[in-house]
Formats: structure tokens, C-alpha cells, sequence
């Protein structure tokens, strides 16, 4: 064992323990950061608007700050990137993370020092929670892979800005950069499949530990690295590849794909990295769920997913959450954003201590009909049916439609497979029954015959890549939704 696994067991050994105590003191330690929050921001434009100085307890912070999102933010923002200081938090911030909208097209999300550090600290932590509970620190000898935006940044207006992975790029700890990879000129390539390629021959003959990065581009690299060297597995390539380390999308649909690259099953830690907070991270190859990230910097609020487009939508911190509850995301910050939604829903599976599993997110549902069909439902539904009949996914999208000459509407399902199943309309019938125990409403919709059965359609291998790439959003931090309430993905594909 090498100096850095063993400092890694030791550090690992002083850390997590600490961890797991301020979970029992969760509910005052996140007290504790509001009023933070609340201190840092009073003397700021935001807080001069909304009258930090006047309160006094989490009712008066509902009362004073209305739930917002980015458009909410978006002249705050402008007023930043012209220059001006102490808008929505003291100062001006290191960088502006970059990130996809919706209707407002990019987003630029303020990340102060602190904030940096406190992603830098999170994941770190869900290293060494593994270290802890596994003992296995032999990763931290050899080289890491990580598949990352590009660290060379733009501006906008007066601040630097990037996506989030290539601004923590800048900031790795000096103890991991001679055990990263690839190299500052390889990662700054734009295009993806050309950096891809770049990075399966550079590492080609590395000593690999770790490989990190969102799943379904991590399968393009595990790909690209067999055609370059002719090999059969990547075990055949890294033997000493140990761990998997991802975010940004359910790892499940790809599991099968990824083992059956890698040659074996292979240990995985899941982040919740986001570019406004590190949300939660993996602590236990045991339990179920993501730790809530609860000392870093951010002050976490619930409203329940079904009452968000309410006019009055009930908000309520984590004193008062409830397991099985599907809620939806609201975030304070330590770089100024304030009752911001995130976009995300998640549940909570533990309360003690506390931890979360993402079910999706508020804009990619189906509700055509009135399901409200969520992506952690069509997630389960065709990963059961796909293991009950060995049938591996690469990739997939739901969309509604309305058919035509009387036909009753149903669930259009858009799938890739890497092996087809030989009987289409029993996959078909198992998914449709699990979509109905998963959803009351749907079943609702299936037995008063106003759906009918959900139908697939089994698209050529490489079709949602050539999607992502013909809406320029191949590779990075980009995920195909698994949802849609229209047909604007469905026709892509098509």
C-alpha cells in the first residue's frame, strides 16, 4: 500500500465519524447555517430588498422570500456580471457556472470561494466514506480518470464562467493532480467525440483506479477505449480499475451496459453534485440512498412536488420532512441564491441519518392525461422488466401520444438496447404492469380504458447519440430526459 492509500485510511478514519455525529444534530446544525446565510446577506441589495435585518426565525424567511427560479434570479445576474458588488451575496463570486435552461436558454449560476471549497469538501467526503466502510484505499495510488467539461473558461460580462466540472477542475487538491487524468490539453478539447478519442488514447496504457463521469458518456469512452486497443473488456486494459465514481443521471439503466464493457461488476459511488450546491453523495455500498450534504454552506428547503405550481405552495425545512414523500428541491446558498428551485425532486429513504434518492425532475413528467408519470417510475418499470427477461438498455425516452383514427392514446417509449428482446410485446406488457404498481394514476387512466398499454419503439444503436449531438449537447454534463410532456424529443429521435 502506497503513502496516499494509507493517508487516505487515516483521514478517512478522523473524518467520517464526525460526519455521522452532526447527522444526529442535523435539524441545528442546518439552523445554524440559515442564520449564516441569513447574516451574510444583509447587507446586500437582496437583502436590503427582502429585509434580512428584520428577521427573526425560518417563519419570517418564508414570510420575506418568495420561492424563485432562474428567471426570478436572472436581473440579480446581469446586474453581477456588469461589475456591480454585494448583489445576492457579498462581493462578487469567483465564477459563473454555465449551465443548460429551459426557457431562458443558458444559465449562469454564481459560485463564491466557498462555495468551491464546499464541492471540493463533498466530494472528497464520498471518497472517504468508502475508504471507511470498505477499507479500500488502493485507488488513491494509481492514476483517475475524469470525464469532465473543459477547464478553459469564457466570461460573462465581467466573470469568468465554465461548467461546473472544468471550473473544480482549476481547484483539485494539489495531493490529486499527478493522479488525474486526462491532461489539461486533452480535457480543453470542445468537440466530444474528438476528445473522447483524444482521452481513450492517452490513458490507453495508464495504470487506471478510478474512472469518474456521467454514465452514458462514460460507456462512449469505455467504447472508444476497446476499438483503440482491440481488447475485449476495459478489465483487460485497467486491471487495477476498482471504482466508478458518477452523477447527473440514474446509474441503473446503464449498470448492465457498464459491467459488460468492464468485463465484471465493479464498486460505483453516486454525487449529487450540482452547479448550485453539492446536494448529497453516496455513503454506504449498504444502504440505500445519498448522505445529505447538511454542513456545506447550504440551507435545504421541501415543498412537496404536487403543490409547487400552487399559488401558495407549503415550505418546509428538514425538521419536518417525511419518508416517501416526493419533494421538490428549494436551496439557499452560500453564493447567493436565495428559496431557489433547483428543478429537482427528490425522497427521502432514511431520516436517520438523512438520506435521499433523486426521482427527477419538476419539468420532465408526463401528464398528458393527468398521470404525472415521474422519471423514478419509468426508471423502475423497464429496469425490472429488463432484468426479468436479460435484456440490457443503452439509452430511452417516454413521450406521450394522442393517436389518431380512435385509437386510444398511450406511452410512446423510445429505447436503444445493446441486445433486443426476442419478444417485444411481452417486454412491453410487464413494463406496462409495473408502471401501473408504481403509479395509481396511471393504472387509473388504464383500467377506465382512457390509455392503453404503453408501446415501444426500438431505435438503431447510436440514435440518441446523434440526437444529443444534432442539439449540440454531446457529452459534458448534458442527460437525455427520460421524459417529455410533448413530442419535441420523441420527433428528434424519430
Amino acid at each position: 500500500m502506497g503513502l496516499k492509500a494509507s493517508a487516505a485510511r487515516w483521514i478517512a478514519n478522523m473524518i467520517v465519524p464526525g460526519i455521522y455525529r452532526d447527522h444526529k444534530n442535523a435539524v441545528a446544525i442546518q439552523t445554524k447555517v440559515l442564520k449564516q446565510l441569513i447574516k451574510k446577506g444583509t447587507k446586500t441589495q437582496f437583502g436590503r430588498e427582502h429585509d434580512f435585518a428584520g428577521i427573526k426565525s425560518y417563519s419570517d424567511f418564508k414570510v420575506a422570500i418568495p420561492i424563485r427560479d432562474y428567471e426570478g434570479l436572472r436581473h440579480y445576474i446581469e446586474m453581477i456580471a456588469k461589475g456591480k458588488e454585494d448583489v445576492i451575496w457579498p462581493g462578487k463570486p469567483l465564477y459563473f457556472c454555465k449551465s443548460s435552461g429551459t426557457t431562458s436558454g443558458a444559465k449562469y449560476i454564481p459560485l463564491t470561494r466557498p462555495a468551491i471549497n464546499a464541492q471540493i469538501a463533498a466530494a472528497r467526503n464520498a471518497l472517504l466514506m468508502y475508504v471507511h466502510e470498505t477499507g479500500r484505499s488502493d485507488f488513491f495510488d494509481y492514476k483517475m480518470i475524469f470525464l469532465q467539461g473543459s477547464p478553459v473558461l469564457d466570461k460573462h460580462g465581467f466573470i469568468p464562467s465554465g461548467r461546473l466540472s472544468g471550473i473544480v477542475y482549476n481547484h483539485v487538491p494539489a495531493y490529486l493532480t499527478q493522479n488525474r487524468m486526462p491532461t489539461f490539453t486533452t480535457n480543453s478539447i470542445e468537440d466530444w467525440e474528438q476528445k473522447v478519442d483524444a482521452i481513450a488514447k492517452e490513458t490507453l496504457n495508464k495504470k487506471m483506479s478510478l474512472i469518474s463521469g456521467i454514465p452514458p458518456w462514460v460507456v462512449m469512452y469505455f467504447e472508444k477505449l476497446l476499438e483503440v486497443s482491440g481488447r475485449k473488456h476495459v478489465q483487460d486494459i485497467f486491471p487495477d480499475f476498482s471504482l466508478f465514481v458518477y452523477g447527473g443521471v440514474n446509474y441503473e439503466p446503464y449498470r448492465a451496459k457498464v459491467e459488460s464493457l468492464i468485463g465484471k461488476k465493479i464498486d460505483s459511488i453516486e454525487t449529487y453534485p450540482a452547479s448550485e450546491g453539492f446536494i448529497a453523495y453516496q455513503d454506504s455500498q449498504k444502504e440505500k440512498g445519498l448522505l445529505l450534504n447538511i454542513n456545506g454552506g447550504i440551507f435545504y428547503e421541501f415543498v412537496k412536488a404536487d403543490e409547487l405550481a400552487s399559488g401558495s405552495p407549503k415550505r418546509i425545512s428538514l425538521a419536518d420532512v417525511e419518508l416517501g414523500i416526493n419533494y421538490a428541491l428549494i436551496l439557499n446558498t452560500n453564493s447567493g441564491l436565495w428559496a431557489y428551485n433547483l428543478g429537482d425532486t427528490i425522497r427521502f429513504v432514511s431520516l436517520a441519518p438523512y438520506r435521499i434518492v433523486v426521482t427527477g425532475r419538476v419539468t420532465h413528467f408526463i401528464s398528458a392525461f393527468g398521470e404525472h408519470v415521474i422519471a423514478e417510475e419509468v426508471e423502475y418499470a423497464l429496469m425490472r422488466a429488463a432484468r426479468e427477461m436479460n435484456i440490457s438498455v443503452s439509452e430511452f425516452t417516454v413521450a406521450p401520444q394522442v393517436s389518431a383514427d380512435g385509437e386510444l392514446p398511450y406511452h410512446e417509449w423510445f429505447v436503444e438496447f445493446s441486445n433486443a428482446p426476442s419478444d417485444l410485446k411481452a417486454l412491453e406488457a410487464k413494463m406496462d404492469q409495473y408502471m401501473q404498481e408504481k403509479n395509481i394514476y396511471y393504472k387509473d387512466l388504464r383500467t377506465g380504458n382512457v390509455l392503453q398499454q404503453l408501446k415501444i419503439r426500438c431505435l438503431p444503436a447510436g440514435s440518441f447519440v446523434n440526437y444529443m449531438k444534432s442539439q449540440g449537447k454531446l457529452g459534458g454534463q448534458n442527460k437525455v430526459p427520460r421524459l417529455s410532456n410533448d413530442r419535441k424529443i420523441a420527433d428528434g429521435l424519430g
